[in-house]
């Protein structure tokens, strides 16, 4: 009886999800649980990305959103920025740790880097403020 239980015990420690310490010391920031995501460029009159994104649950990520400085433009997705945590923002080498936000908006060319962790699946939109054009949008799934 008891080889039955400790079989079952190893059975459920192999079927269970990874804890902090499989993605090694720094948790699920560290940089093995880190992955490359597409570029999101704000410009008069150009698409946003080259198509939809997907990421993954519980994966790091770094966006990259630079504006060209052909306008003063926003990107917005409260319901994207809510279904992930923000581990910092990046301007101009300076480092913002922010409880949440809505929005980020460019009044010049420059570069933002947001870091973060997809939390939770669907389907959201990111989005030029007020924009109706399909290029000016991009869809991103977390599964």
């Amino acid at each position: 009886m008891k080889h039955l239980a400790l079989a079952a015990l190893l059975a459920a420690m192999q079927a269970a999800p990874a804890t902090a310490h499989d993605f090694g010391f720094a948790g699920i920031l560290s940089s093995t649980n880190m992955e490359e995501m597409p570029e999101i460029t704000l410009s008069v009159g150009k698409p946003l990305a080259d198509g939809p994104i997907t990421l993954k649950s519980g994966t790091g990520y770094e966006l990259e959103i630079t504006s060209d400085g052909t306008g003063e433009l926003g990107l917005e997705g409260a319901g994207f920025f809510r279904a992930i945590w923000i581990n910092e923002i990046v301007i101009n080498d300076l480092e913002v740790r922010p409880f949440g936000i809505e929005s980020v908006e460019f009044d010049d060319a420059g570069t933002m880097e947001i870091e973060f962790i997809a939390i939770k699946p669907g389907r959201y939109v990111l989005r030029i403020p007020g924009s109706t054009g399909e290029s000016q949008r991009v869809e991103i799934t977390i599964q």
